[in-house]
């Protein structure tokens, strides 16, 4: 959903995630805009606004969502845990005894309008363009 999305860059994009792990909501996919399945294939130049991005995620979302601190995720290939063929950073809010790593199966599909709240929150947060060209 075009709602979902809280930072464009020329080589990057950050998207509240359809899918949260309970206590961990609002969490943030960031997506490079060129098709990579996974990090083995990422140029430097996208890897480095993947990377830039997720930190700037990261700082929005601590200062924006009340947490205590944030958690960083990527995976590759079906033996790591890739399930989606496109790469993507996960950055969760991070809670004292969220749990987040006992309860992966737990996670839920969340209504657009529960998303929105923390896309405005961390739009406002970031003050970066959000619109996809």
């Amino acid at each position: 959903m075009p709602s979902d999305v809280v930072a464009v860059t020329d080589r990057a994009f950050a998207r509240i995630a359809p899918k949260w792990w309970p206590g961990n909501p609002g969490a943030v996919l960031v997506i490079p805009r060129t098709h990579v399945e996974n990090i083995y294939d990422l140029s430097p130049e996208d890897g480095f606004a993947v990377w830039d991005l997720t930190q700037r995620v990261a700082i929005g979302i601590r200062s924006s969502y009340g947490c205590e601190g944030t958690s960083i995720r990527q995976h590759n290939e079906p033996a790591g845990d890739q399930d989606v063929w496109h790469l993507h950073v996960h950055v969760f809010p991070r809670f004292p005894d969220d749990r987040l790593y006992q309860r992966h199966g737990d996670a839920e599909w969340v209504d657009p309008g529960r998303r929105e709240t923390f896309a405005s929150k961390l739009r406002a947060a970031l003050g970066m363009p959000f619109a996809l060209d």
